[in-house]
């Protein structure tokens, strides 16, 4: 580990204020990921009614933040964010769906897969170009995303199609973000707040159409008080991600926060195998570590050009 990034963690765990932060983005993500499984495992709910919920609460909750004048709300022309709220709704549901069907770990592991596909797609739509070493540390990300599904033993091709089509459409949407943002010159609460209703329109109109409204399974269905509960509680904690997410990136870097991201992916494997007995091989954990050695040397090295770029931007006249 560089100096940097020693001097970066240091600072970070100084800060009794940064660390509130950190600590909140930690347990909402990862609580999460397991509160969403607990319901699919244990009641069974469906999958786009409660991503559905999801933004209904993220925009309830982003209406009482500007009227606490936490952020500061930015017209904006529904035309110019179509496509990122329908890549929203995309990416929300297809990750659900790859949580849904595959185990913590692949699941997880599938995620990282957004880096180097956002790589792809920067290199050969935006003509943005990557250091040597940026592109040789998606080898061990994406071989040990490999070893991990070839010997799954839960192993599923359905859920293996969701998370692919989860990881291309997330990556859709994380280059989008970050060009409108730019383009529009609005923060990303302010995108969010008006992302997240058009969202909401969208899964409203297509949910009769692929889960049914009553009955068993159906959103009007027999759901039991506990099974309702759970399902608000994974959307206020979905709303606390995104906050803390903001939080955490305004305060501190974009890249803080992944590295802060690399313990909480190792954490979310652990709690995976511990809370829901998700069978590990050896070969697994084998491609657990090549895909955690691979982030590791990403975050590395892009932290370095990071760096390198400021000083030679200080040292000119």
């Amino acid at each position: 580990m560089s100096s940097t990034m020693a001097t970066r963690l240091s600072d970070l765990f100084g800060n009794n204020r940064l660390m509130a932060g950190l600590l909140a983005n930690l347990l909402s993500s990862i609580c999460i990921v397991f509160i969403n499984k607990w319901i699919y495992v244990h009641y069974g709910f469906p999958n786009m009614t409660m991503t559905l919920i999801h933004f209904v609460v993220t925009w309830l909750g982003l209406y009482i933040c500007q009227k606490m004048d936490i952020f500061s709300p930015k017209s904006l022309r529904p035309s110019k964010i179509i496509l990122l709220a329908l890549s929203f709704c995309g990416f929300v549901v297809f990750t659900n769906l790859s949580l849904q069907s595959n185990t913590i770990g692949t699941y997880q592991l599938a995620k990282t897969m957004t880096t180097p596909v956002i790589i792809a797609i920067q290199t050969m739509y935006y003509r943005k170009t990557f250091s040597t070493k940026i592109k040789l540390t998606l080898v061990p990300i994406t071989l040990g995303v490999i070893l991990n599904s070839y010997y799954d033993v839960r192993f599923n091709l359905l859920g293996m199609i969701f998370a692919t089509l989860g990881v291309f459409v997330t990556s859709l949407y994380q280059v989008w973000v970050g060009a409108k943002q730019h383009e529009l010159q609005v923060n990303s609460m302010q995108l969010l707040y008006y992302q997240a209703p058009m969202s909401s329109a969208f899964l409203l109109v297509l949910v009769p159409f692929f889960e049914p409204l009553s009955g068993e399974g159906g959103i009007f269905g027999p759901w039991s008080f506990q099974a309702l509960v759970m399902v608000l509680l994974s959307g206020v904690i979905a709303f606390l991600v995104n906050l803390s997410i903001y939080w955490i990136i305004g305060n501190t870097s974009p890249v803080t926060y992944n590295m802060f991201g690399h313990f909480k992916f190792c954490i979310t494997l652990l709690g995976g195998y511990v809370l829901f007995q998700d069978p590990l091989s050896l070969n697994q954990g084998l491609g657990i570590l090549c895909t955690l050695t691979g982030i590791l040397a990403y975050t590395h090295f892009k932290l370095a050009e990071q760096e390198e770029g400021k000083s030679k931007l200080a040292q000119r006249p």
